[in-house]
């Protein structure tokens, strides 16, 4: 039995198409039951925006045990764990520069939101 080298290309490729798509819809299936598993809403609160002052309030619905603060490439700046978790706290930074940060939030009950700030020089 011969098969000629264009026939066993479409094979091999049709193999592969319907692998990638099988691949996918597991991976799309996954990431939506994730979404929906984590879809719970928390009112979070970050003010002022943009943050001068080099200090900013966060106030939530739920009890905030640790929040961390990076910068844009992954740098901690901030970070602190409360041993009395609290749903409203005033964060002071030292000396931050002008730019984009990310604030993880994480609650007491093990859920985490992370929020984006700006920060802009005082004036």
């Amino acid at each position: 039995m011969r098969i000629s080298l264009p026939l066993l290309f479409l094979l091999v490729f049709n193999f592969t198409l319907h692998g990638q798509k099988d691949s996918i819809n597991i991976t799309r299936a996954i990431a939506q039951k994730n979404i929906q598993n984590e879809t719970k809403v928390i009112n979070v609160n970050i003010y002022p925006v943009p943050v001068r002052d080099n200090s900013f309030t966060i106030k939530t619905d739920k009890d905030i045990s640790f929040v961390k603060i990076t910068n844009i490439i992954g740098q901690d700046i901030f970070r602190y764990q409360y041993s009395d978790p609290q749903q409203l706290i005033k964060v002071f930074l030292d000396n931050p520069k002008r730019g984009i940060y990310l604030v993880t939030i994480l609650f007491s009950d093990g859920l985490r939101v992370v929020k984006k700030i700006m920060v802009e020089p005082t004036e």
